[in-house]
């Protein structure tokens, strides 16, 4: 059975940092691209940052991109988001998800295990 637990999630001031970390077990992660995704109240979920399998290429949300990074280390089957320059309108539960593809894909309906979510929360 897949599993991806989200961690690193907490309370944070406008302008601060937080590193999410993505671990898997039940499916080796280096055969497939990786995304983070978040929701907050109220809202769909929406597309944050997404790496290819061998992290040689990623891609981010125009809302996130210069802040956020994204990257993975196989050896240890983990994914990772660093947050910078946080801002309050970055508050939400984010979602890390493993695709059935190894390239960079952006839609939902690409990933096919999802975590429980980790809640972020930046106050202003």
């Amino acid at each position: 059975q897949v599993q991806l637990v989200e961690s690193g999630g907490g309370l944070v001031q406008a302008g601060g940092s937080l590193r999410l970390s993505c671990a898997a077990s039940g499916r080796t992660l280096s055969s497939y691209a990786m995304g983070w995704f978040r929701q907050a109240p109220g809202k769909e979920r929406e597309f944050v940052a997404a790496i290819s399998w061998n992290g040689a290429r990623t891609d981010y949300s125009d809302s996130v991109k210069g802040r956020f990074t994204i990257s993975r280390d196989n050896a240890k089957n983990t994914v990772y988001l660093q947050m910078n320059s946080l801002k309050p309108e970055d508050t939400a539960a984010y979602y890390c998800a493993s695709s059935r593809n190894f390239d960079i894909v952006t839609t939902q309906g690409a990933y096919d295990y999802w975590g429980q979510g980790t809640q972020v929360t930046v106050s202003s």
